[in-house]
């Protein structure tokens, strides 16, 4: 039997790796977790569909990878509330919240109204010191400050996601991830849509 070729995007397992290893060492490059906003937000606005969360979520690969080929979870069932509608966006919702708020940290480091936290939030309630990473200088303070915040949002996602990949599926985290909810929702609006001025149309 012939061996199936792999695309280049079944490899960006490695792009999370090296966003949390390059974090690690340099809070500034928390700013490239932004193309796994933007990337999957784009696809569904002007594709209409959730080729990212398939194909291109170098997150959902790591868990797989971690999960099934070095069998590192329990391989059982999440529970049906974990996949409820509720659930997912109540999580969502909790999700952004969380990033408001660390926008409006942001807004008050810019506008003097706060100084610099050169530390990062675990589980949103954790404050981890991480000043290593930051020597200063070169970047505007707000850049820095959303960058701790945003890569403590990426690494708190991580942590919850890694729990879950070891006592349910590896991708159980896929089920409830905030990103997959947001452009589920953007892609049944946009479908929706078009199917409204088809039938409008006939």
């Amino acid at each position: 039997m012939t061996k199936r070729k792999k695309h280049w995007y079944e490899y960006l397992w490695i792009w999370s790796i090296l966003f949390f290893t390059l974090g690690a060492f340099n809070i500034m490059f928390a700013w490239l977790g932004m193309i796994d906003f933007l990337v999957p937000l784009a696809i569904a606005v002007f594709g209409g569909n959730k080729w990212f969360c398939n194909h291109l979520c170098g997150r959902g690969q790591l868990f797989a990878l971690l999960g099934g080929s070095l069998r590192l979870s329990r391989n059982k069932p999440a529970p049906q509330w974990m996949a409820s509608k509720k659930f997912r966006y109540g999580f969502l919702i909790f999700f952004m919240l969380m990033f408001g708020i660390m926008i409006f940290q942001t807004y008050l480091v810019a506008s003097g109204g706060a100084d610099l936290r050169e530390s990062i939030k675990l589980l949103w309630t954790i404050r981890v010191p991480w000043g290593w990473a930051y020597n200063g200088g070169a970047f505007p303070d707000w850049a820095a400050q959303f960058a701790f915040g945003f890569y403590g949002l990426m690494l708190t996602s991580a942590v919850i996601g890694l729990a879950v990949m070891a006592l349910y599926k590896p991708r159980s985290w896929c089920v409830f991830c905030p990103m997959g909810t947001m452009t589920q929702s953007i892609c049944k609006a946009r479908n929706a849509k078009e199917l409204s001025e088809l039938k409008r149309q006939l």
